[in-house]
């Protein structure tokens, strides 16, 4: 786990320390409930119509256009009020295709209020050519209410298929990306918006250009929760992705662990261990969602790549990459036992103000913490050559 992760266990770590002191057990139980399931995040997608802001909202959410829950694409503007796109397997995480300003309906100095500002917790302001007085008076608008917001220059690929054909003997990618960086910035400054960044994107292929300096800032300037929820959101279209959730996920365990043993719900025979199964159902199978390991998105990356999906599950060794039952979790547990007793001794001392009334010893906890780091590991390592196989 990465140091500032450490910071916020240990920060997070010393308010269940103060809930447990305040409310017991029942008052920490429902802090990490909320911790865990509760992060909400509204991000609003702007721009002029047709800058293609309904295609990135479809692939931000690893959507294709023709799928039944996408946003409808189109040459010309589909988008005639706010419309809200959860991600799928987060729906607490939300992209909103606003209608594009400028348009008759939607002038600058009323759009805001039109497309109800307050509810929003950025903006991402798109354009698919130069930004102009439009974009620019909207940023400023925006600024001046105090929330973030950041351009994205869209369609960068074609731009660079264009200069690669008409200046074949000179042609250089990372100089014209830069060009069209600064004029953008440039044409901006000149409408007197300040500290801006533009971020240059393909929708047709996240993975280049700018995608991960727009995560990076993303994740440095968004709130600990909402930061974690929207990496896990995130399609898992490169390595870099994977290793994001899995630091996020790896931040999460013990909260689950503490959680889980909190409940005790459910003996397994044979062990002196109470674990919640159901917790660790949920848990492991959302690990597999994210990482991209469920059958779904399989069959959906080899359509991506026109590969048999076959040929993708053939690299995947985990008996968690695919159906996630209570038997086969009790059996994980059985063998994890022997682990749970091994970290017991290095971490219970951290947690025992928090599950020290509630599980005597921290067999229970340390179990479930094991085997939730350890299925973490394997899981993690299947979706890396899942992704390897994919695009060799």
């Amino acid at each position: 786990i990465t140091e500032d992760s450490e910071k916020e266990t240990k920060k997070e770590i010393e308010k269940m320390k103060d809930a447990f002191e305040q409310g017991g057990w029942e008052s920490v139980a429902s802090k990490l409930q909320d911790s865990l399931e509760n992060a909400k995040l509204d991000i609003a997608i702007t721009g002029e119509s047709g800058s293609g802001k309904s295609t990135f909202v479809n692939v931000m959410r690893g959507v294709d256009d023709e799928d039944e829950e996408a946003a409808e694409t189109g040459s010309i503007e589909t988008t005639m009020k706010p419309t809200k796109y959860p991600y799928p397997k987060h729906p607490n995480i939300n992209l909103w295709d606003l209608p594009g300003i400028g348009t008759p309906n939607f002038k600058p100095d009323k759009y805001l209020q039109q497309v109800n500002f307050s509810q929003y917790d950025f903006f991402i302001l798109i354009s698919s050519g130069r930004f102009k007085t439009n974009d620019a008076e909207l940023a400023c608008e925006i600024q001046k209410m105090g929330k973030k917001f950041y351009f994205v220059r869209s369609k960068v690929d074609a731009d660079i298929d264009a200069c690669r054909r008409r200046r074949k003997a000179i042609f250089n990618e990372e100089k014209i990306l830069e060009e069209i960086r600064q004029n953008c910035i440039d044409c901006l400054q000149k409408e007197g918006v300040e500290s801006l960044n533009v971020y240059l994107l393909s929708s047709y292929d996240l993975e280049k250009f700018d995608f991960h300096r727009l995560q990076d800032t993303l994740e440095k300037e968004l709130p600990t929760h909402q930061r974690q929820a929207f990496l896990l959101a995130l399609p898992t279209i490169s390595i870099n992705v994977l290793q994001k959730k899995k630091e996020v996920l790896k931040s999460q365990i013990w909260k689950i662990a503490a959680l889980s043993c909190g409940v005790a719900v459910l003996p397994i025979p044979g062990l002196s261990v109470a674990c919640d199964v159901v917790i660790l159902v949920k848990a492991l199978t959302c690990y597999c969602k994210d990482f991209g390991l469920d059958k779904k998105a399989l069959v959906k990356l080899a359509k991506k790549v026109d590969k048999p999906v076959e040929d993708l599950k053939s690299v995947i060794k985990s008996s968690l990459a695919g159906e996630i039952s209570s038997d086969l979790v009790k059996k994980l547990l059985t063998k994890a036992a022997c682990g749970g007793f091994m970290v017991v001794e290095s971490i219970f001392t951290t947690f025992i103000p928090i599950i020290g009334g509630a599980v005597a010893g921290g067999i229970s906890f340390g179990t479930t913490y094991y085997m939730l780091n350890s299925f973490l590991d394997e899981l993690s390592e299947d979706a890396k050559k899942v992704l390897e196989k994919a695009f060799d």
